[in-house]
């Protein structure tokens, strides 16, 4: 089982796992709850749901509760079918997050640290986080992550990311804590997050 990290208190839990197995054998682990839907054909989707459903299980059953498959909302939002866990997921082959909590509402990221960030930037971040991250990839993947685990947090898609979503500056680390501020009506909601640095890609998280 390649299940790269998996954290757990009696809150929330959280796992990373790096894909290599065979669609077959992911759904030995599954096949009882759930199948791919008829429409997802490419080979990588097909595995990346597999393994978010097997991740989910796993954690699940870390904190005693029963899988019995995943539903998701009108916003594409997940939910397990038969517990009150709140869930995310998030894929960026050949990676896997995924983060369960007993009471508040989950949002997870995972994504590749590419330049491609630094190009799309000017458009999804507010004119204090471009300062702050400047040129550098890994933190613009972090501020990336961010608001995508904010926008999960939230459950709906109606929120511009420089507007809606907010990233508080940060020094960069290998791991650490931040700031996100969803601001929706003139309202303005903060949100603690964790994140993390691996060799190619960021993780965020609520806690």
């Amino acid at each position: 089982m390649p299940l790269e990290k998996l954290e757990a208190t009696t809150e929330y839990a959280w796992g990373l796992w790096h894909v290599r197995e065979t669609e077959e054998l992911l759904m030995d682990e599954i096949r009882e709850f759930e199948t791919v839907p008829a429409n997802i054909r490419h080979e990588q989707k097909r595995l990346e749901f597999c393994v978010g459903r097997v991740l989910a299980k796993t954690l699940l059953e870390k904190l005693d509760g029963s899988f019995a498959g995943i539903v998701k909302d009108e916003f594409g939002k997940p939910f397990f079918k038969n517990s009150s866990f709140q869930l995310s997921l998030s894929h960026s082959f050949p990676y896997v997050g995924a983060l369960i909590h007993k009471t508040k509402s989950a949002g997870i990221d995972v994504e590749q640290i590419k330049s491609k960030l630094l190009k799309i930037a000017p458009r999804i971040m507010h004119p204090e986080e471009l300062q702050d991250a400047g040129s550098d990839e890994t933190k613009h993947c972090i501020y990336w992550c961010a608001k995508e685990a904010l926008v999960k947090i939230y459950g709906k898609k109606d929120l511009t990311f420089a507007e809606n979503l907010v990233i508080s500056p940060f020094e960069l680390k290998n791991k650490g804590n931040i700031t996100g501020r969803i601001i929706v009506n003139h309202t303005e909601t903060a949100i603690p997050l964790y994140y993390e640095v691996h060799p190619g890609f960021t993780v965020v998280l609520n806690q």
